[in-house]
């Protein structure tokens, strides 16, 4: 296994993306029965990308084949990230309603481990041979504060900085890019901008409609480049506030939009703006630079949503730089998703049977393959496969020594709303930086009962 898949396994994924809608799939049996399980899983509004949905639909092949009379009915909810979140948990309220298994990102499961929606399966995983596989520090992303496991990862991610090599020969800058602070990174968006009319210098995810992923994939690749525990303060148990780092961020954001360097201000604030980079505007090479994730590759293979066979030549990648260039001079956040048991399910010991049909070692290597993720498996992570399966997997991997992980606390998803919150008053310009970071810091004493720290 080389260095960087090694690196995996040093990283500690503790922390590691509307109540009307209506989630659409076919029944595959009587819901409620004693062989039938539900499986509610996302699916994004405007994205054609079906990866998750061709790959359960290969293992409720495998699983109903293998024993006569399993029915496995597939749940996609169709929605944007937030709507998502709310619609589960709402599914997960009521016995009537509740899925038998539910696809739960790890920044939320405390949350809802909190709220009574989720049971614990400590009891399956004693007699599962496979859960051996698994990391430790990978472990710990579906575990709760009460030491009890609550779900089983299947895969992580991390993040950096894609650009279009043939628009930057264009404008004179490096086709092999690496910015060593923000303002290299200002700097270059700025040179796109003067030099090629048309093109989008920049995203960054930002607002309430992009949910955790302005949190995570924009706002806390920017935090975290700012200094120690930026956010939370783990070992005073508290949250930061009065941060000069935050404003920093705040600015930088501010600078993007005020400059007109990122996407236009409506366009930047609709739910669907992840799928425009993704299928549109970076395969049409209307976008520079893209502040995005590790399975990105996956929506420009053959059976993506855009099948585009030039981009790995067409896009590099590169590190997000710190803030100043200082130690270690990178930048980059893990998160990853748990398939988790409703404590309402009407048929866990079967759900769990289908957790493992999905984490057979074949399935899981598929699934990593198909998806572009990162292996939460050592024996995914050292198979060949894996290892040859998409352009970038090395280089994605190695941030993984780099990586910093969202606090794993129930109170966590209030945070992460009040930071979109301040990153959208910023974008539309109805708030300076140092308003929004005053607003934040009042929501944030308000969502941690004053369990914070001021930090200048």
């Amino acid at each position: 296994m080389n260095a960087h898949l090694k690196a995996l396994f040093a990283v500690s994924l503790s922390g590691a993306l509307a109540l009307g809608l209506t989630a659409c799939g076919g029944s595959s049996g009587e819901s409620g029965s004693s062989d039938t399980i539900k499986v509610a899983y996302w699916r994004q509004v405007d994205n054609k990308s079906r990866v998750m949905d061709n790959y359960l639909a290969m293992v409720k092949e495998q699983f109903e084949k293998a024993a006569k009379g399993r029915k496995v009915e597939l749940v996609p909810i169709q929605a944007s990230e937030n709507d998502y979140y709310s619609k589960i948990q709402l599914m997960m309220r009521s016995p009537r309603t509740a899925p038998d298994l539910v696809y739960e990102d790890t920044f939320l499961i405390n949350a809802d481990i909190a709220s009574g929606y989720l049971a614990p399966i400590d009891d399956y995983l004693k007699g599962w041979e496979d859960w051996g596989q698994f990391v430790d520090t990978a472990k710990a992303a579906a575990k709760g504060q009460d030491g009890k496991t609550y779900g089983v990862p299947d895969g992580t991610d991390t993040r950096g900085l894609w650009y279009n090599k043939q628009l930057f020969a264009k404008a004179g800058l490096p086709t092999d890019w690496k910015p060593k602070s923000w303002d290299e990174v200002l700097d270059a968006a700025r040179t796109i901008k003067k030099k090629l009319p048309g093109v989008t210098p920049m995203n960054i995810y930002t607002g309430k409609a992009a949910g955790e992923a302005a949190t995570m994939q924009g706002f806390e690749m920017l935090l975290y480049g700012t200094g120690e525990n930026p956010l939370y303060d783990a070992s005073s148990k508290q949250w930061v506030v009065g941060s000069k780092g935050f404003k920093d961020s705040l600015e930088f954001l501010d600078t993007v939009f005020k400059e007109k360097l990122g996407p236009a201000v409506e366009d930047a604030l609709d739910a669907n703006f992840g799928s425009t980079v993704a299928t549109e505007l970076l395969p049409a090479g209307k976008l520079a630079i893209d502040l995005d994730g590790s399975w990105m590759g996956n929506n420009w293979i053959e059976t993506g949503a855009k099948p585009w066979p030039e981009w790995n030549t067409v896009l590099g990648t590169t590190a997000m730089p710190t803030q100043g260039g200082q130690s270690p001079g990178t930048v980059t956040l893990s998160g990853g998703w748990t398939w988790a048991i409703p404590s309402k399910s009407k048929n866990p010991e079967l759900a769990f049977d289908f957790i493992k049909a999905m984490q057979t070692k074949d399935n899981a290597v598929e699934y990593c393959i198909r998806n572009a993720g990162i292996a939460v498996r050592e024996d995914v992570a050292a198979d060949a496969r894996y290892q040859k399966s998409m352009p970038g997997v090395d280089f994605f991997t190695g941030l993984v020594q780099y990586t910093h992980y969202r606090p794993a606390l129930p109170v966590y998803p209030q945070v992460s709303t009040a930071i979109q919150e301040a990153m959208e008053a910023v974008t539309t310009g109805q708030a300076s930086p140092d308003k929004a970071a005053a607003d934040y810091d009042e929501a944030v004493r308000s969502a941690t009962d004053g369990a914070v720290v001021s930090r200048g």
